[in-house]
């Protein structure tokens, strides 16, 4: 058993010195000081960043299919009314949503940005008693109302009751609303006179789009959408003006929900218009991105980057759409964020080895002092007897 020990006891890789040997100085004192409080400050770094969490980003093809794109809006157009202003959406695959209304929100603004109260009913032109019926006549008091789509009528019991009704029966039909003035429903809803009354008002839009996640635009503009002989078009005839000032204001804009991190470039953007007309157009490059914290829960969005150029348009001739237009195309590399915290076995590698390498690197510059103030003391004294 004694040899057992005896053994044990050669393998000992930190010998002890009597303290009767020791040697204290006043620079390793010093240097014990500086290095314990360098060794401190590493240990309390090492530890805020086991305690933060680390996000790991990686760069993945994005290999998704028949998901849909999720476009979050909030823009504001100061010199256009809300009668007047439309969204329009549509994509490579030939699907189109015009006059998109549902999940959009339009709040009428004055010249200082202050939201205008709804309006009450009963303003516009005087309202007509008696409706003109499809059938030429006025309404009677038995009779049930059906309004002339004049001429644009899908079927023979096609009614027409309101002015919206005959401006989107001509909308399907491709022709433009020359003069509301001779359409019987936007005579008697007063179209023109609020279109003149809502004259120097903005409008706010606010909402959201669920569109195909595929390359495809979406615009604010004036007027009606239609097709006609293959092209896209807004009826501004009926608005009886020939310029539009298109200046706005991007209060949010983002592709997807919100995750930690996220920059959206066109947050705040302000942009006034100089010329009487054009269109103001944003190239985004849209890229995939998945979002997962450190409690393994996923957020998937998008993230994005974009370009601008406007089309200026002669005052009376107008040679490109008057409007706002965002156009998108999908990057096939998705980004992948991934939230985690550093292993404890990494936290304690990292520990010992600040302590250790600190202590080494410490008693080292101790020794070298020492030696050399021992050295120098000892030439100093060689000099006094020679």
């Amino acid at each position: 058993m004694d040899g057992i020990m005896s053994k044990l006891r050669n393998l000992d890789a930190y010998p002890k010195i009597n303290e009767d040997f020791y040697s204290r100085t006043l620079s390793g004192g010093l240097i014990t000081l500086a290095s314990s409080v360098l060794m401190l400050l590493l240990f309390i770094s090492e530890l805020r960043l086991y305690l933060h969490t680390v996000t790991e980003t990686k760069l993945v093809v994005d290999t998704s299919r028949g998901e849909t794109l999720r476009i979050n809006f909030d823009v504001t157009f100061p010199a256009l009314p809300c009668s007047i202003l439309s969204l329009d959406a549509m994509d490579i695959s030939g699907e189109q949503h015009l006059d998109v209304k549902h999940d959009i929100i339009k709040k009428r603004i004055d010249s200082h940005g202050n939201v205008i109260e709804a309006r009450p009913d009963g303003i516009g032109a005087p309202k007509i008693e008696k409706p003109l019926q499809k059938h030429g006549g006025r309404l009677e008091h038995n009779e049930t109302y059906c309004g002339s789509c004049f001429g644009a009528e899908e079927s023979d019991d096609h009614c027409c009751n309101t002015c919206e009704d005959v401006r989107e029966a001509y909308r399907k039909k491709g022709w433009a609303l020359s003069n509301p003035d001779l359409i019987d429903q936007c005579k008697r809803e007063g179209f023109l006179q609020r279109i003149k009354e809502e004259e120097g008002e903005g409008c706010n839009v606010y909402g959201f789009l669920e569109v195909n996640k595929v390359a495809g635009n979406f615009h604010f503009a004036p007027g009606k959408s239609f097709q006609q002989s293959g092209v896209h078009v807004h009826d501004l005839l009926a608005f009886q003006k020939d310029t539009f000032n298109v200046s706005h204001h991007i209060n949010r804009l983002t592709f997807g929900d919100y995750f930690p991190g996220v920059v959206n470039p066109l947050d705040g953007v302000h942009w006034n218009q100089e010329s009487p007309s054009g269109m103001y157009q944003y190239f985004i490059k849209v890229v995939p991105t998945v979002y997962t914290d450190v409690g393994g829960h996923t957020i998937q969005s998008n993230q994005f980057s974009v370009t601008e150029h406007f089309r200026s348009a002669d005052a009376g001739r107008l040679q490109s759409l008057p409007g706002v237009f965002f156009f998108y195309d999908l990057s096939p590399i998705k980004v992948t964020f991934m939230e985690e915290h550093v292993s404890f076995l990494h936290f304690l590698t990292n520990v010992c080895a600040i302590v250790g390498g600190v202590f080494t690197v410490s008693g080292i510059l101790d020794s070298f002092i020492y030696h050399s103030q021992k050295a120098i003391k000892k030439k100093m004294e060689l000099g006094k007897f020679s």
